[in-house]
């Protein structure tokens, strides 16, 4: 039943990180910062439905993919090696049959040299799918950062950060999101706009900086694709679903219109 209900597709991002090492030390910096993988997650929420039917949640995605045993936050792996020994040992056991069958958070690539985002549910607007790129870059070359300057590793309760990710799938952008800090709700803009603030100094020198502002302002303002999923069903059924999402999906946003100054953030060796 597991594999026949794996009817899921999601949003991906790839960062190159060339020393896989560094790739896993960074997945590890990246995990228990709250509030950045959950604010990924909201902002990419558009699956409320489930074989027809509103299962509540923004991201229903989410709670189908977590229920593998190779699912979410990147375990404390010491090293690549130590990560691939693992890799080696859950196929030799039978319960994955391959490395792609590892649905972390974030990873290590099995076929690239990067640290992959899979947190992210199917955004069908284009100018999500740059937010998120430009804003996981960011959150990648800020890990990297922290982890060649030695500062110590943050630690957060694993049952905190599963809760924050729930609350994310729920929510989405229509509701409140979990404050790390203060252990408690908050709502999404705000804590979208702390993950923005934290970042700036690096989008900055990624000179990403006012588009990923610019496109945080247009998610919020739009809401979830979850939301706008609902308030087409409301008024076409599941048709009107199906109808919102080709047009959405077909949208060329107007920063794309000319080609040549194109603004969206491009791929990055570290």
């Amino acid at each position: 039943m597991l594999v026949r209900e794996q009817l899921i597709c999601s949003t991906q991002v790839h960062v190159d990180v060339d020393n896989r090492d560094l790739a896993i030390a960074a997945g590890h910096r990246i995990a228990p910062w709250l509030p950045a993988l959950p604010a990924l997650l909201a902002l990419s929420a558009s699956s409320p439905f489930w074989r027809g039917t509103d299962t509540g949640y923004a991201s229903y995605r989410t709670l189908i993919g977590r229920r593998w045993p190779t699912s979410g936050a990147l375990p404390g792996f010491a090293s690549a090696a130590d990560y691939d020994r693992a890799v080696a040992d859950l196929v030799r056991s039978g319960v994955i049959t391959d490395p792609g069958m590892l649905y972390f958070d974030v990873r290590p690539s099995a076929h690239l040299p990067t640290l992959e985002l899979r947190i992210a549910d199917s955004c069908p607007r284009l100018e999500d799918v740059v937010l998120l790129a430009g804003l996981f870059r960011a959150l990648v070359i800020w890990a990297v950062a922290v982890e060649y300057e030695g500062s110590p590793l943050a630690a957060v309760r694993p049952e905190l950060l599963q809760a924050a990710t729930w609350r994310a799938a729920r929510a989405g952008l229509e509701s409140d999101l979990v404050d790390p800090v203060a252990v408690a709700p908050v709502p999404a803009g705000r804590l979208i706009g702390q993950l923005l603030t934290e970042l700036r100094s690096t989008l900055e020198s990624t000179g990403d900086w006012e588009l990923v502002c610019e496109l945080t302002r247009s998610a919020l303002a739009r809401g979830s694709s979850a939301a706008r999923q609902r308030a087409a069903r409301a008024s076409g059924g599941l048709c009107g679903v199906v109808d919102t999402l080709v047009a959405e999906i077909r949208a060329t946003p107007p920063w794309l219109h000319d080609t040549r100054s194109a603004r969206a953030p491009a791929s990055a060796s570290l």
